[in-house]
């Protein structure tokens, strides 16, 4: 019998079928785009992400042949998007993406009703243009009839469950990254929904992590080739499922998660919401177990910006990568000198994420001359991530968050090279997963227990997770590196007053 973690990203969605024993099948993916109808703006076509998921669940079944075999099928999923519906689930325009920036207004508003500190203590959420709150309010101010004529504003795993079983459902993992759900009540925020004059009815039932809410629509099991109907499980947010998967179920236990954004997140046993904590713009919200609580960094470049310099400057390897069936980035990445780059490279191409949350930041390079190479550039865009991976790290230990092992997860840890970077810049080893599809595995460990499988659910993540390899930090790389950071934190405060200029000047 097997399970499927479908995990629907910021710029791809996979479908994986594992095992019940924690052994992935197979796996399917899609890659899809983001619009920017305007500058700063962020949208999706939703009802194409789901076309092409439900793609994805048809390959793997009809490779795999497990027609009457898929007991359950589990979420994991990008957090923030908002999607109005209509009363039948369908989309009544594009999301609005975590990575959209266009609700500085609606942020002053929310300020000056709650107060910051008031509303991160409520919410675990600082307040910046990433929350669903903000984007809700600038709908409502904005575009007036779609506010008034949704029947439900949804996120990705109640937009995708309600349309798999007709019935919307979501998770107190995904509800609290929302900044519209109360961590000490559990729930929806009545207080904030009345200020914003939103009726809870319009947003979805929260239930925890791993429930069973319906059997999939037979019409919808036909269609995917399946002889059964799988019954469709809350899962979460995709980097909680993803610390689930790598087997992060007790306090203290961390992983870095490099995927189309960069994140740490570390187990706690309660909500960190201290004053250093809500400087650094770390975010607090509900794990997948229930009773314990994550604390995450962002850097929405990530990914995004490797899969950026790969579609911009990199036409030739890529080209090749398709003629010899490899990856692209292979080719870009995989033959890095081990001494570094000449370039030092800011990588706030999508303004910066934690510690600072300044959307004004933009990319810099340091360095360029007429011998700067290609893998110049392309080890710089490694160091820069790693880099502004440590400067969230120090505000964690700021914190009282200690960090003494990093578990890697996502595209970026099948890069030896930058896992070793990643050691000797933080001087904090790195361990492996054998599965590094560590948020497909969390989704379907949720599916396993809403399915009856798992009881146990911390104890299978925690049995199942399986460290293969592990990056020791490099004492005398360490000691490059140290001198290295030391320039790179003075980059963003210099550009401060330029970024704010052009930002100025180009509006």
């Amino acid at each position: 019998m097997y399970l499927i973690g479908l995990d629907i990203g910021t710029t791809g969605c996979k479908a994986s079928l594992f095992s019940v024993d924690g052994n992935l099948i197979l796996k399917a993916s899609r890659e899809y785009g983001i619009l920017a109808p305007q500058p700063g703006w962020a949208e999706q076509d939703s009802e194409e992400v789901w076309e092409l998921a439900q793609s994805c669940i048809i390959e793997v079944v009809n490779r795999s042949k497990a027609y009457g075999e898929v007991l359950a099928i589990g979420l994991s999923v990008q957090g923030e998007a908002v999607i109005p519906i209509d009363r039948y689930g369908q989309a009544l325009r594009p999301a609005i993406l975590g990575m959209d920036t266009r609700t500085g207004e609606e942020n002053h508003w929310l300020e000056d009703r709650f107060g910051r500190r008031e509303l991160f203590c409520r919410t675990g959420m600082p307040i910046h243009t990433i929350n669903t709150l903000p984007k809700l309010l600038w709908l409502k101010n904005h575009e007036k009839d779609i506010w008034r004529e949704s029947h439900r504003f949804v996120l990705y795993e109640d937009y995708l469950i309600n349309k798999m079983t007709g019935t919307p459902a979501v998770s107190h993992c995904l509800a609290s990254r929302t900044q519209l759900y109360d961590l000490k009540k559990g729930g929806w925020s009545e207080e904030i929904l009345s200020e914003i004059e939103l009726d809870s009815s319009r947003l979805s039932p929260i239930f925890d992590s791993g429930t069973p809410i319906a059997s999939l629509k037979p019409e919808l099991a036909e269609t995917w080739g399946l002889k059964n109907r799988p019954v469709i499980v809350t899962g979460g947010h995709d980097q909680a499922c993803g610390a689930l998967g790598v087997g992060l179920v007790r306090p203290g236990i961390s992983m870095v998660s490099t995927g189309t954004a960069e994140v740490i997140e570390v187990a706690l046993q309660e909500p960190a919401l201290g004053e250093s904590l809500e400087k650094g713009n770390i975010s607090c919200y509900v794990h997948p177990l229930k009773g314990l609580y994550l604390a995450m960094t962002l850097n929405h470049s990530g990914g995004l910006l490797l899969r950026w310099y790969r579609d911009t400057f990199c036409l030739d390897q890529k080209k090749e990568a398709d003629s010899r069936g490899v990856d692209a980035y292979d080719l870009i990445f995989g033959d890095l000198p081990d001494s570094p780059s000449p370039l030092i490279l800011l990588p706030h191409f999508a303004g910066s994420g934690t510690p600072w949350m300044d959307t004004n930041s933009k990319g810099a390079i340091l360095g360029l001359t007429f011998s700067t190479t290609q893998k110049d550039f392309a080890l710089a865009i490694l160091e820069g991530l790693t880099y502004e991976l440590n400067l969230n790290i120090e505000v964690l230990r700021s914190g009282g968050v200690n960090i003494s092992e990093l578990r890697a997860i996502g595209g970026g840890a099948r890069s030896k090279r930058w896992l070793q970077l990643k050691a000797d810049v933080t001087g904090i080893p790195v361990l492996v997963p054998k599965v590094t599809e560590a948020a497909s595995w969390g989704a379907a460990l949720l599916a396993g227990k809403g399915s009856g499988i798992f009881t146990d659910l911390a104890g299978v993540a925690a049995t199942t997770v399986q460290l293969t390899e592990r990056y020791s930090p490099n004492a005398q790389q360490q000691k490059v590196h140290s001198c290295r950071y030391s320039i790179y934190k003075e980059l963003y405060p210099l550009l401060i007053p330029l970024n704010r200029q052009l930002s100025f000047k180009s509006s």
